[in-house]
């Protein structure tokens, strides 16, 4: 979404929340306009068509529906791989998607909403892809990634040596395979089947380094000019803070052992001042 409104021109505000449960409807992405609220990508494209938002306003009817045949192909072959990647390789999903997710989700949600957004992902695999012949999740797992890499191949052929799928400007079809495909060539996993496919094809990496650059001004590291400059000093202030905490805490043992007239006592209620882990200074930084 956030690629077609630079391709189309839309001035889109984004808004992030640390709650999927606190948007309207309970899912995300929502655009709010004027008081409308829309979910669903295809619902929010509709509507900023409607607006006069037009990325495809160029193509003829024959490109407009191998725009639709393209996006059907990326949600039944890619997708499900996508989700698999994400939510249900073990290692994938430990090391990087749920601390990921965590992170930026109040406690004790942040406990509870990545293992359901996983499940979730398992049970959409499932429904979709776990009919016959297909019964186990290790064939299910092995043939949705054989689907993702066909689907990867077509993808490369279709772009050829081309900067866009169709020609020299972005469209509606260029924002959804970016939508799929920026995600998995960017994350470093630990288990790496589709990424290390999708490496194989330069011409879709130097699709998705280009749009990077030229709309959301990142090199190909994956910073901003400015952005590494940032993440040092909320890293230095991040280090200073924890240094400042560990100081604090080595001088009141100290004081605890030089004051031996208090004998210990056990602890038989803990209460949390007024706004809880908000007093943190350390809670309220962001990631």
């Amino acid at each position: 979404l956030q690629a077609y409104a630079k391709f189309s021109g839309a001035p889109l505000t984004v808004s992030t929340i640390n709650n999927s449960w606190s948007a309207p409807k309970a899912d995300v992405p929502v655009l709010i306009s004027e008081g409308i609220v829309i979910s669903q990508p295809a619902k929010i494209l509709n509507f900023l068509r409607k607006q006069k938002y037009n990325a495809d306003y160029e193509l003829s009817a024959k490109q407009g529906a191998d725009t639709l045949a393209y996006i059907a192909l990326l949600e039944e072959k890619l997708h499900p791989a996508l989700l698999h990647t994400f939510w249900v390789e073990a290692e994938n999903y430990c090391g990087v998607t749920k601390p990921w997710f965590a992170s930026s989700i109040p406690f004790p949600l942040s406990m509870y909403l990545p293992g359901k957004m996983s499940r979730e992902a398992l049970n959409r695999i499932l429904l979709t892809r776990g009919g016959p012949p297909l019964y186990s999740l290790t064939e299910v797992e092995a043939q949705i990634y054989r689907d993702a890499k066909e689907c990867l191949n077509l993808l490369s052929k279709r772009l050829g040596t081309s900067q866009f799928f169709f020609g020299n400007t972005p469209t509606t079809l260029d924002a959804f395979v970016f939508g799929f495909l920026a995600p998995v060539y960017k994350v470093c996993f630990p288990k790496v089947q589709l990424q290390e496919h999708l490496k194989q094809l330069p011409n879709l990496c130097r699709f998705c380094d280009d749009i990077l650059t030229c709309y959301f001004r990142l090199t190909v590291s994956g910073h901003s000019s400015s952005g590494q400059d940032t993440a040092d000093a909320n890293l230095q202030k991040l280090t200073q803070l924890v240094n400042k905490e560990s100081n604090l805490i080595e001088k009141m043992d100290d004081n605890l052992r030089k004051s031996p007239q208090h004998p210990p006592r056990k602890l038989t209620k803990l209460k949390l001042a007024a706004g809880g882990e908000e007093s943190s200074p350390l809670n309220r930084l962001s990631p």
